[in-house]
């Protein structure tokens, strides 16, 4: 969700402005997507490298949070969405530790959309830890080398109870993941507008949906192997995004 600080700034207005028209955003987005059927929302809130942000703009980002929180659980029960988060909680400020785990636990049994924050994550840093846990369980005996595949790592990253994300939507015209999802995004379809996060409208959300459904997603098949498996489900499964990613 990119652009906040530059659209405020060419508004002449300070960077938190724009943080502030974002989260106003951002609960547009979430409630249009559970709207449309999307199965999972992951949001990508807060990396590990803006912790290097001026700390006066990381401690109002983090007030904002748990405000949001605070505010948004209601609204999250009444609209059935489950609520996760994938990074490093620990180094989230106490109180908003608190209220993020409210959260997740009183939507725990919510059986719509699922919606991730990504928060204080970084991509190289999940995968280091899902390393550093295999290497544990081959020490410990629980698994040796040669067992050791795709699946394997995928099932010890942090995220593992997410689908790898279909369409990945990045905002403010950066052609780039910025340590989103690694590995998860090998087959990701990314769409990238130049609109910035805090204009960004449900329009611009069905643009991004109806481009996504207009790709051929391949997986190292050929158009015509594609075509002879395209039956009725599998066209709606190619043609509709189960994991949508901003």
């Amino acid at each position: 969700m990119d652009g906040n600080g530059r659209w405020a700034e060419l508004r002449k207005k300070d960077r938190t402005f724009g943080h502030i028209k974002g989260a106003r955003v951002a609960k547009k987005m979430i409630e249009a997507c559970a709207r449309r059927g999307i199965e999972h929302l992951t949001l990508y809130a807060f990396s590990t490298e803006n912790w290097l942000r001026p700390q006066s703009e990381v401690s109002f980002l983090m007030r904002l949070l748990a405000r949001n929180m605070r505010r948004e659980r209601a609204g999250l029960l009444k609209n059935n969405i489950r609520f996760s988060v994938i990074g490093e909680l620990s180094r989230l400020p106490e109180a908003v530790r608190v209220e993020v785990e409210r959260t997740i636990e009183e939507t725990r049994n919510n059986s719509g959309m699922r919606l991730t924050f990504a928060l204080s994550y970084g991509a190289r840093q999940e995968i280091t830890d899902a390393v550093r846990e295999i290497a544990k369980d081959i020490l410990q005996g629980r698994l040796a080398p040669h067992e050791i595949d795709e699946n394997t790592l995928a099932q010890k990253l942090q995220s593992s109870f997410l689908p790898d994300p279909d369409l990945i939507i990045r905002t403010s015209g950066e052609y780039r993941l910025s340590n989103f999802m690694l590995w998860q995004a090998a087959y990701s379809e990314i769409y990238v507008t130049q609109v910035l996060w805090p204009d960004f409208t449900t329009a611009d959300l069905e643009e991004a949906l109806l481009q996504y459904a207009r790709r051929e997603r391949r997986f190292g098949r050929t158009a015509s192997q594609i075509r002879q498996l395209a039956t009725v489900p599998e066209l709606i499964r190619l043609t509709s995004p189960r994991h949508a990613s901003v």
